[in-house]
C-alpha cells in the first residue's frame, strides 16, 4: 500500500492536462526525525554568528510536508514559531529562500502573486510568469490558497491591478476554462483555430485580440500545439513572430510566455533561469522564485532542458553566478550536477 501511495504522490498533471510523473529534485528524506531536525535547527540559530550550513542542509533536503512537521516540533519545544526564528537569524537572499521553503508550492505562488500586486506599481514580469506558466490544476489550487491566505479573490486583485487587453488575457487564464485534452484529434477544429488566429492578426489591419485570448486561454495544450503547426500553412510567420508583429508590451510578453510554455514548459523555466543569472547583478528574485516553486515539481526536467539548451549544467551556472550561503542553498535544491 505504501508503495502505491508513494507512486501516486509522484503523479501530477502536465501542462497539457495528461498525467505525467513528477520530476522533483527535492524528495522526502528517508529516516526522517522531525524532533531531531528541529533541535539541530534550534542549536544552529542559537550558535554565535548562526550556523547557516546546518539550516541549509536540513531545510533544502526535506519535502514541504516534512518541513511542516519540523516547524511543529520546533514550536513545541522552543516555544516560538520557526518562521519568526528564521527571520531573526537569517537575512537577504538566503532568508527569502528559506522562508519560501516553509510554504507549500501553491502558498508560495499565491504569496508571490500578492506581492507582485502590492503597493504602488505592479510587478508585471512576476505576474506574467506565474499566471501564464501554470497549468489549470495549479491555477485552481493557487486561487483556493489565495482566497484562504488573503481573504480576497485572485481574479478581483488581477482586475484591479491591470488594465486593457493585458487584464483581459490574465483574467481569462485565471478563470481556468481550458479544455481537457482529448484522445480524439479534431483536425477541423485545429484548422478553424489556426485560420482564426491568422485572420484575427496578420491578415487584417489591427489585431482582433479577443479572438487570440479566447483560443489561447480555452483550448487544450495538445490541441494548441497542433494549431500552431497548422498556422504556418496560413501565415508567412510562425505564431511567435506574428505575436511580436501584432502586439507590444505586457500583452506581447504574456502571449509569448504562453506559447513557450505550450511548446515546452521546462525549457521556458530553463531559459528564464539562464537569463536571470546572466543579467547584470543576477536577478536573485527570479532565480529564488523558480527554484522554490519548481523544486518539488519538475526541477529535474528543467535541469535536463537547461543542459541541452545552454551546453552547461544549471548547477555550474548557479555556482558561477551566485555566492555565499545563498549559493550553497540553491545548489542543494538543484540536487546535483549534470
Amino acid at each position: 500500500m505504501a508503495l502505491v501511495s508513494e507512486f501516486l504522490g509522484q503523479l501530477t498533471l502536465s501542462y497539457g492536462g495528461e498525467v505525467e510523473l513528477k520530476h522533483p529534485t527535492v524528495v522526502p528524506a528517508r529516516d526522517f526525525d522531525p524532533a531531531r531536525d528541529a533541535a539541530r535547527i534550534d542549536t544552529a540559530i542559537k550558535t554565535k554568528g548562526v550556523d547557516e550550513q546546518t539550516i541549509i542542509d536540513i531545510l533544502t533536503r526535506r519535502s514541504y510536508e516534512q518541513r511542516r512537521e519540523i516547524a511543529f516540533e520546533y514550536e513545541r519545544f522552543a516555544k516560538k514559531d520557526l518562521v519568526s526564528a528564521l527571520k531573526g537569524a537569517l537575512s537577504g537572499s538566503l532568508e527569502a529562500l528559506m522562508l519560501g521553503l516553509m510554504k507549500s508550492t501553491a502558498q508560495y505562488d499565491a504569496s508571490e502573486l500578492k506581492a507582485s500586486m502590492k503597493g504602488l506599481g505592479t510587478d508585471e514580469e512576476t505576474l506574467i510568469e506565474l499566471v501564464c506558466s501554470r497549468n489549470n490544476e495549479e491555477l485552481v489550487e493557487i486561487k483556493r490558497v489565495y482566497r484562504d491566505l488573503f481573504k480576497k479573490d485572485l481574479d478581483k486583485d488581477v482586475a484591479g491591478d491591470t488594465s486593457g487587453n493585458f487584464a483581459k488575457l490574465l483574467l481569462a487564464l485565471v478563470q481556468t476554462r481550458r479544455d481537457e485534452p482529448s484522445n480524439v484529434v479534431d483536425y477541423v477544429k485545429i484548422d478553424e483555430d489556426a485560420r482564426a488566429l491568422y485572420e484575427a492578426g496578420v491578415k487584417r489591419k489591427g489585431t482582433d485580440v479577443a479572438t487570440w485570448i479566447t483560443i489561447m486561454s480555452q483550448r487544450s495544450v495538445p490541441h494548441l500545439q497542433k494549431v500552431f503547426e497548422r498556422y504556418k500553412s496560413y501565415s508567412p510567420y510562425d505564431i511567435k513572430e506574428s505575436i511580436r508583429k501584432e502586439v507590444k508590451g505586457d500583452l506581447e510578453k504574456s502571449f509569448l510566455t504562453l506559447v513557450e510554455c505550450f511548446e515546452n514548459r521546462q525549457l521556458y523555466f530553463a531559459n528564464r533561469l539562464n537569463e536571470a543569472m546572466k543579467s547584470k547583478g543576477a536577478k536573485e528574485k527570479v532565480v529564488t522564485r523558480i527554484i522554490i516553486s519548481r523544486c518539488e515539481v519538475d526541477l529535474m526536467k528543467i535541469r535536463t532542458e537547461f543542459k541541452k539548451q545552454h551546453k552547461r549544467s544549471l548547477y555550474q551556472t548557479i555556482a558561477e553566478h551566485t555566492k555565499g550561503d545563498y549559493q550553497k542553498a540553491l545548489l542543494s535544491l538543484c540536487g546535483g550536477d549534470d
